[in-house]
């Protein structure tokens, strides 16, 4: 089950990295274009210029719009174990064929109830049906006559045919089952800050095994994230709205209070982080300082500009895990006070400053309250940099720096080594017979092997890894940006095409 999850999360990963450039071209291109934005700055007001930014605005936001098709296709694609491509198409023909059949069913039989978006709840289900079904007949043979149909042409079919079933069974339980996400997502709300809280800390603490791709897309896609009417349109989940909003030249006032679910990651990944950062560059043997500057300060700029955590996370998870519990808790503590402060600043991927410039500032401080951001964020700098001081010297935590001199001269992966560094994992790994699966999210090495006591970790270490985490099946290990190339360079040595 946990590999099962493990597979979801990183599948996940597919259709939610197109975000970024998605919410670049809609941040940019709606926070110019709005008529606040205007008023305040009249050199943009020039009919080209704007004419530019009204369809980079519209171009993000027809991501946005597909967004559950999206999904969709690429979780087929990414639970496919083979011939993947032939699973993508099936999950796209599959999710169209099931709205298809809804839209008939309602017509048919009960077209009182007007409309039915199952939105992400309907990717996921197509998906994982696609899944098994892809995995179960893709080899497989029809009579001569019907040749043609078999093997990998039969996924598409079958798919759709269950696509209308499973059409069917959302027509008859979606009404009941959005009335229970839409109160489950008020009974979240009602919590107020407490739940915000909990959310952000809950997430954050599922990031050390990898499953926080879990949680946070039910959030942002679904019910649990609310509902709100927007330029005429129902929409659901919290980034949904946000975006619907941000296109929304009409729009007024602060943004949805869905943002509470985004606007806690700016003061710990903008400033927390950063100063972790600095209190271990403090802690570090003087001998030392000035070789672990470089990846301290690389892994800080990573954490402020773009929001990507793991790189400092990595760095004290394995060697104090209870000191990411304390950081998970402050930033479930940011959760909190970003929503008492009605600070509402969406993001498209994570919470650095480029969206934090693009969702925050560019849309103004009426909007978002982007201000008070640039209050919290210094104050939680500080709390980030004595609090690890103090337990990093008063627990000996073995940061970078404080390690104890190694006899041995620790890899580094480069391009140029890829290959043979490659071929050492493998070996680390139990040789090519105990590797199940090599899969990589944006910093893990994900295996699935038949035998974890046969993985090597101090080898895998040697080898460039930050940390290698035991997990039921398997084992991750932290290359970080080079582990998706790894995975590809292992992948293509153990003769598995994606």
């Amino acid at each position: 089950m946990f590999k099962k999850l493990q597979q979801i999360g990183k599948a996940f990963m597919l259709p939610i990295a197109i975000l970024p450039a998605a919410g670049l071209l809609l941040g940019i291109g709606s926070g110019l274009s709005n008529e606040a934005a205007v008023k305040a700055y009249p050199f943009l007001d020039i009919a080209w210029l704007q004419g530019i930014f009204k369809v980079m605005a519209s171009s993000g936001n027809i991501i946005f719009s597909n967004l559950a098709l999206l999904i969709c296709v690429g979780l087929s694609l990414g639970l496919a174990k083979k011939d993947k491509g032939t699973a993508a198409l099936a999950g796209a023909v599959a999710y169209l064929v099931m709205n298809g059949a809804i839209a008939g069913f309602i017509n048919a039989f009960n077209p009182q109830i007007g409309s039915i978006d199952t939105g992400v709840v309907g990717s996921i289900v197509i998906a994982f049906a696609v899944s098994y079904l892809h995995e179960k007949y893709a080899d497989i043979k029809l009579p001569s006559m019907l040749g043609f149909f078999g093997g990998s042409r039969f996924i598409p079919i079958v798919s759709s045919f269950c696509a209308i079933f499973i059409g069917f069974v959302f027509f008859l339980i979606w009404p009941t089952l959005q009335g229970w996400l839409v109160s489950a997502g008020k009974g979240i709300a009602h919590l107020g800050a407490v739940g915000s809280f909990f959310y952000g800390f809950l997430m954050r603490l599922c990031g050390a095994v990898g499953l926080h791709h879990m949680i946070y897309p039910m959030f942002w896609y679904t019910e649990l994230g609310g509902t709100e009417m927007v330029a005429g349109q129902m929409v659901v989940g919290a980034q949904k709205i946000f975006f619907a909003q941000l296109a929304d030249p009409n729009h007024v006032g602060l943004f949805t209070e869905g943002t509470r679910f985004f606007a806690g990651r700016f003061a710990t990944m903008m400033f927390g982080l950063p100063g972790a950062c600095l209190a271990m560059y403090t802690c570090a043997k003087s001998s030392k300082k000035k070789a672990v500057a470089g990846l301290l300060l690389g892994a800080g700029l990573t954490s402020f500009l773009t929001g990507i955590t793991e790189p400092i996370e990595f760095m004290f998870l394995f060697i104090a895990p209870w000191l990411y519990v304390i950081h998970a808790l402050l930033d479930g503590i940011s959760f909190y006070i970003a929503d008492i402060l009605n600070i509402a600043i969406g993001n498209s991927f994570s919470g650095g400053v480029i969206d934090f410039l693009l969702f925050g500032v560019l849309q103004g401080n009426a909007k978002t309250n982007w201000l008070l951001v640039l209050i919290v964020g210094p104050i939680y700098t500080m709390i980030y940099y004595f609090l690890f001081v103090f337990l990093i010297k008063k627990f000996n935590v073995l940061t970078p720096g404080r390690e104890e001199d190694e006899t041995e001269k620790v890899n580094v992966v480069t391009r140029d080594s890829m290959t043979q560094t490659a071929q050492d994992i493998i070996v680390a790994l139990g040789n090519k017979e105990n590797i199940e699966e090599v899969d990589a999210c944006i910093t893990r090495l994900r295996v699935s092997v038949k035998d974890v006591k046969k993985v090597n970790k101090d080898e895998l270490k040697k080898l460039g890894a930050r940390g290698v985490l035991e997990v039921t099946g398997g084992v991750q290990a932290v290359f970080g940006t080079m582990s998706d190339p790894l995975k590809q360079r292992i992948n293509a040595l153990l003769g598995k095409t994606e």
